[in-house]
């Protein structure tokens, strides 16, 4: 055996992934969920595929769960599988449903082909695309909008950060929201809040992504996530606080960009990075954007 006390250290964390494996797939008691207005402000979270509600979460859930804000997860595609979409479909209403997050569809098979390449080379059927979220847009008056930041790397993640500009583009100068960008395939230059999640939190997340059973059973990324979570601590502490900046005191962190969209463009939301710990309200941060 040997003398290197991180050996113990390293072999505690493949044996957790490995003791997951075991973890029920759905089938959990399900948490309490506020009872929110009909009237309650709106936050839309534009999902490129099922799962992403889940994986980049984090801050969702806090302005759910804190804030009273009805979260409402678009399911832009389905996935490029056929005959994975309908039950990706249904694994998604239940993992929205246990979490307490609405769900709406763009289309009954998601919408299709969501990419940079169909933006520049299928004019109408972009357009026709654009269209179906710009109504969503419209019709839900978001106080603030989740989407993939412009380089995540994955073709789908990328269109739909396109499409949903495309779109916001489309609507009266008047319209405006908070427009937060979120990472999973590839990372963010530049974020500009590091939002930490409680244990809780992290575990019903997780939760919650386990019911995307055909997709964590083909790849167990669910068990894998609390690594990231906890590695962008590390990354946030720099990238978010500055170079050469402490480490704060979070187990679980997930990055964003947060900008204004208005009179038809993008605008800073403020200058620098910031930091959101459990102990702070997200009205904290975003009270002063409204």
């Amino acid at each position: 055996m040997s003398d290197n006390p991180y050996r113990a250290y390293a072999s505690s964390f493949r044996k957790l992934v490995e003791s997951g494996v075991n973890l029920p797939l759905g089938g959990i008691p399900k948490p309490p969920v506020p009872d929110l207005t009909s009237d309650a402000p709106v936050s839309l979270i534009f999902s490129p595929h099922p799962d992403d509600e889940c994986i980049i979460g984090g801050l969702p859930l806090r302005l759910m769960r804190e804030t009273g804000v009805r979260v409402v997860n678009v399911a832009v595609t389905l996935g490029s599988s056929k005959e994975r979409q309908q039950p990706r479909l249904v694994e998604l209403k239940d993992a929205c449903e246990w979490i307490g997050f609405e769900l709406q569809e763009t289309a009954p098979d998601g919408l299709e082909r969501i990419t940079p390449s169909t933006r520049e080379n299928e004019p109408d059927h972009w357009r026709k695309a654009v269209q179906t979220i710009a109504q969503i847009l419209a019709g839900r008056t978001p106080q603030s909008i989740f989407i993939p930041h412009d380089a995540d790397w994955n073709g789908t993640h990328l269109g739909v950060h396109l499409l949903v500009l495309d779109a916001l583009a489309s609507l009266p100068p008047d319209f405006s929201t908070i427009l937060v960008e979120n990472e999973f395939w590839g990372q963010m230059q530049s974020p500009n809040l590091m939002v930490e999640s409680s244990e809780t939190d992290v575990a019903d997340l997780l939760a919650a992504l386990s019911h995307h059973v055909g997709e964590v059973q083909r790849n167990p990324y669910h068990l894998r996530m609390p690594a990231w979570l906890q590695d962008n601590v590390r990354l946030g502490a720099e990238l978010v606080g500055g170079q050469g900046g402490d480490a704060p005191d979070f187990d679980f962190a997930t990055l964003y960009r947060v900008s204004i969209w208005k009179d038809n463009g993008l605008h800073d939301a403020w200058q620098g990075g910031r930091q959101l710990p459990s102990s702070m309200n997200p009205d904290s941060v975003f009270n002063a954007l409204k």
